[in-house]
């Protein structure tokens, strides 16, 4: 069987130059996450292996939860029920959003903060995170208090850990070693 990232990965490459094309790129962005949102549930996981659901009731449920009715986006629901390839939509739009932030020279940025971080702090940080990795960041940023202080950064595979917590394991692990 092959992996499903290399299944995914003509439709994602073949769905982006429809968008790009088309100069819709952050819609199409929005209906593959609602479509990878659906497939990804487990009352539709359940659905799909279900011989009892026809093809066409698959795409005509997924092209509802997309929110478009474009022949692109049926044609899309068309070939991967016919292929039984539903189950990709995550990894087709995983794919797509890399192809899109490479075309946009942007990039992910998931921010954990022991504190609610906004304002002056938040642009500053994107600012040096900008800097760093030379892109445009979109910073998506949530609380946890268990960081203690500080923040902990995902950018793709990259992680920046600031934050107390991290530092104090840093010097457990040293101490240890020792």
């Amino acid at each position: 069987m092959a992996e499903i990232s290399t299944i995914a990965r003509p439709y994602a490459e073949a769905m982006f130059e429809i968008a790009d094309k088309a100069g819709a790129l952050g819609t199409w962005s929005v209906i593959l996450g609602n479509l990878a949102t659906a497939a990804g549930s487990p009352e539709v996981r359940q659905l799909l292996g279900n011989p009892r659901v026809s093809a066409n009731a698959l795409v005509d449920m997924f092209a509802a939860v997309s929110g478009d009715s474009s022949p692109e986006t049926r044609k899309l629901l068309e070939a991967l029920t016919a292929n039984q390839r539903i189950a990709a939509l995550p990894l087709i739009h995983e794919q797509f959003e890399a192809l899109k932030n490479e075309r946009e020279s942007t990039v992910d940025a998931k921010i954990e903060s022991a504190f609610p971080l906004e304002g002056a702090d938040l642009a500053g940080l994107v600012s040096d995170l900008e800097r760093k990795f030379k892109r445009k960041v979109r910073p998506e940023v949530t609380i946890d208090p268990t960081l203690i202080g500080g923040v902990r950064i995902a950018v793709g595979d990259q992680v920046i850990d600031g934050s107390v917590r991290g530092k104090l394991a840093a010097m457990a692990a040293s101490l240890t070693a020792a």
